[in-house]
């Protein structure tokens, strides 16, 4: 499969190692260096682009790949507000785009979990629920875009809970998201259950970036010949 990577950072740079690895060619790689090479016609020497760049310049790109009539698959977080004129167009074009906040395989089954301890504590008002991120200090936005699905799939089973925070919250209707920022922290993620009495924890602890590589590339695959919209969801067969 030939790959287009529009991001050379160190997740690009991660994508690459491991496409390569798994007898896939890159036929061209776009950065800050040679934005002008993002037309179509380089484009189309590709089968799939994955798309890590940065949350300002994400949802051009992705415009720009569907109407050039090639699948993206993008982990770019920070520009979601822009998601749905995203889903629109794949549609419009009969294209196929798939976002994912974190393409490792386990984090995405750490997104199955959450929703199933959310979905038996909403039971239980006398806990407060908080999520904890940590990651390394290159990171550009706070939250990461895995709190905030962390957070969507807690609303999703807990109608209790509105709305999401960046920091303390003074309601229990708005989950708080606190942020770290250290070197060298691929990504922690931790949701607290809490009161008076005790505590439950569950967390998610990457030790390098190659999970993350290894599911945009999985993902690549898998979407090559398809037509939609999709989530990591569709792709391992969990439910919404």
């Amino acid at each position: 499969m030939n790959i287009a990577l529009v991001g050379y950072g160190k997740m690009g740079k991660s994508i690459e190692k491991i496409a390569i690895e798994r007898n896939h060619s890159i036929v061209l790689i776009i950065d800050q260096h040679n934005p002008e090479m993002l037309i179509a016609e380089q484009l189309k020497k590709a089968d799939v682009v994955i798309e890590f760049s940065r949350p300002e310049a994400a949802f051009n790109n992705i415009k720009t790949c569907l109407d050039a009539g090639v699948p993206v698959v993008c982990g770019t977080t920070g520009w979601l507000e822009h998601k749905q004129e995203v889903i629109d167009l794949c549609i419009k074009l009969n294209g196929a785009f798939m976002y994912a906040s974190n393409y490792s395989l386990g984090v995405n089954i750490f997104f199955q979990l959450n929703k199933y301890l959310a979905s038996m504590m909403h039971k239980f008002p006398e806990y407060n629920i908080r999520i904890e991120e940590i990651h390394h200090t290159q990171k550009l936005d706070a939250p990461s875009g895995t709190a905030i699905t962390l957070a969507e799939g807690i609303m999703l089973r807990n109608h209790s809970i509105k709305s999401w925070s960046k920091g303390a919250s003074l309601s229990k209707e708005v989950l708080p998201i606190h942020s770290i920022r250290e070197d060298d922290v691929p990504g922690i993620h931790s949701i607290y259950y809490e009161n008076e009495i005790d505590s439950i924890e569950i967390k998610h602890t990457a030790f390098t970036r190659e999970g993350f590589a290894l599911g945009a590339v999985t993902a690549a695959e898998w979407i090559k010949d398809r037509k939609g919209s999709f989530s990591m969801q569709d792709m391992l067969g969990f439910d919404q």
